[in-house]
């Protein structure tokens, strides 16, 4: 029912929200002759869509058209998305656990931009690898302090500000970062989705590092189970992409290369 899993989110209730950003419409090959038939369609079209789950995987509510890019603004579609709307709003608020601004990483750019509900405050960074320059941004998050969390993925490491955007410190110990999350006891969660030997060499496992916010040291990883070697890793991406983590310390991961939602328990002892 996922395609493209891209982003997730627990909320206070520990209900599951994922966002889909693809379908499971089937391209042709690259570099099919012209004038080739098309590939077979699926039957059932999925994907571009905010599915909310409970915490035992029911599905409570699905915001947009399952396959669909876009929608009318006009007629029976349009209420709905009026209706979706309110839903996003309601989606925002429940999202706002501290009171920071809403930030934003352009995906595959290189700054960062920063609104407080609908007004843009401000926005820094340009391509590169020197401190406050990113490579492909691709996940944030806040700790207790207010401080700011960078997923820096193109340069395989974390980048951490102030919300003024002042540059302060960075580390790699938590490897090529797709996507993090932090929790109220400072507890932070990273996602690594995409190491390999040539995106980031030194036999880097994928997974799901868990560690401190306060000393940016990794205590635990969750390992990949569809890439147990690293060394025989080259190219694609595995494992979760998106990581969250509700109030009973069950973790999330969003795979966008297996197309799941994975949970993990922590084992009783």
């Amino acid at each position: 029912m996922i395609a493209f899993a891209h982003g997730i989110h627990v909320d206070r209730d520990g209900n599951v929200w994922v966002t889909d950003a693809n379908d499971n419409r089937v391209r042709p090959a690259r570099g099919a002759a012209a004038g080739a038939p098309p590939p077979a369609q699926p039957a059932k079209l999925v994907g571009h869509q905010v599915i909310k789950f409970s915490p035992d995987g029911k599905v409570l509510m699905t915001l947009g058209k399952a396959g669909r890019r876009r929608q009318s603004a006009r007629g029976a579609d349009g209420a709905e998305r009026r209706r979706h709307g309110a839903e996003r709003r309601h989606l925002r608020r429940r999202r706002t656990q501290r009171p920071e601004p809403e930030c934003g990483a352009r995906h595959g750019g290189a700054h960062l931009e920063i609104h407080e509900g609908r007004t843009f405050v401000k926005s820094w960074g340009k391509l590169g690898s020197a401190p406050g320059e990113f490579r492909t941004p691709h996940g944030l998050a806040f700790d207790s302090r207010g401080r700011l969390f960078v997923a820096d993925r193109g340069n395989v490491r974390l980048q951490i500000f102030d919300q003024d955007g002042k540059f302060l410190e960075e580390t790699k110990a938590f490897s090529r970062l797709s996507g993090i999350y932090i929790d109220k006891n400072d507890t932070l969660y990273g996602a690594d989705s995409e190491s390999s030997l040539t995106s980031h060499p030194g036999g880097w496992k994928r997974g799901i590092r868990i560690g401190s916010a306060k000393d940016l040291k990794v205590t635990t990883l969750i390992p990949d189970p569809e890439n147990p070697d690293p060394a025989k890793t080259t190219a694609g991406t595995s494992a979760a992409e998106g990581v969250a983590v509700d109030s009973q310390g069950n973790i999330y991961g969003a795979e966008v290369g297996p197309k799941a939602v994975k949970k993990y328990v922590k084992k009783a002892t």
